[in-house]
């Protein structure tokens, strides 16, 4: 009898939301996979971790959980305390250790055009949302996907608060007993290469860089990140 397979529970990062992982999905539910793509909030890490945490707790069986860029430090405190989660998949991610906020992650190594990408609108009370202004979205978030797919990203893209951004870890991370597998995109100008490989070999990951890729490696290349994901999935079962 066949064993049933996890379920791959999906967590987008910062100016993204859940459609960015369509084609991602579509391969792995015709690979028989259960698929769920949570909606991150992006409001706060700590809370945001809670709301993907109780998504988790009403999910039955074994879970993959994958996380891209600032979804990498929500699964990384989501995944604390939770047996169901059997591995961690990190896509062009930020893996913070306690103490560290995505901020201070993209300002170790030099190679980020972050700063100088975000757009600020201000809320009422004096906090903030970011963007990625859609002028450079294309170059600096995602120069390996087509130019007009990229401008439909800029267009849906869902703003995270200063908040979340600048949040440090306040929980042990659950790279440190969970096993963890990370997907480096190679020539991304968000989150160097240099800081994505410092944060793997600090996790003990399992690494596997794609060389050219964009931070949207998962769109860009999705065979290939469902292969890693999929890999994850079968070492664990």
């Amino acid at each position: 009898m066949e064993l049933t397979k996890p379920t791959i529970v999906l967590v987008h990062g910062a100016f993204a939301d859940g459609s960015g992982f369509t084609e991602v999905a579509r391969r792995l539910v015709a690979d028989g996979f259960p698929v769920v793509a949570a909606a991150n909030p992006l409001r706060g890490l700590s809370s945001d971790a809670e709301q993907v945490g109780a998504l988790l707790d009403s999910i039955e069986g074994p879970v993959v959980l994958v996380g891209h860029s600032y979804g990498g430090a929500v699964i990384s405190s989501a995944a604390s305390g939770r047996p169901g989660v059997r591995a961690l998949v990190y896509l062009a991610a930020f893996v913070p250790d306690a103490g560290e906020s995505a901020q201070s992650l993209v300002e170790k190594f030099p190679g980020s055009t972050v700063g100088e990408s975000l757009k600020p609108v201000p809320l009422p009370g004096g906090q903030v949302d970011l963007y990625i202004d859609p002028r450079v979205f294309h170059a600096h978030f995602a120069a390996d996907v087509p130019a007009e797919e990229a401008a439909l990203f800029a267009i849906t893209q869902r703003p995270a608060s200063g908040v979340a951004l600048g949040e440090p870890a306040s929980v042990p991370p659950a790279w440190q007993t969970i096993p963890s597998w990370n997907l480096i995109s190679g020539a991304d100008l968000i989150i160097p290469p240099a800081a994505q490989e410092f944060m793997a070999k600090r996790s003990a990951a399992t690494v596997e860089v794609v060389e050219g890729a964009s931070h949207l490696v998962f769109v860009s290349h999705p065979d290939r990140t469902v292969a890693f994901m999929e890999t994850a999935a079968a070492a664990v079962a």
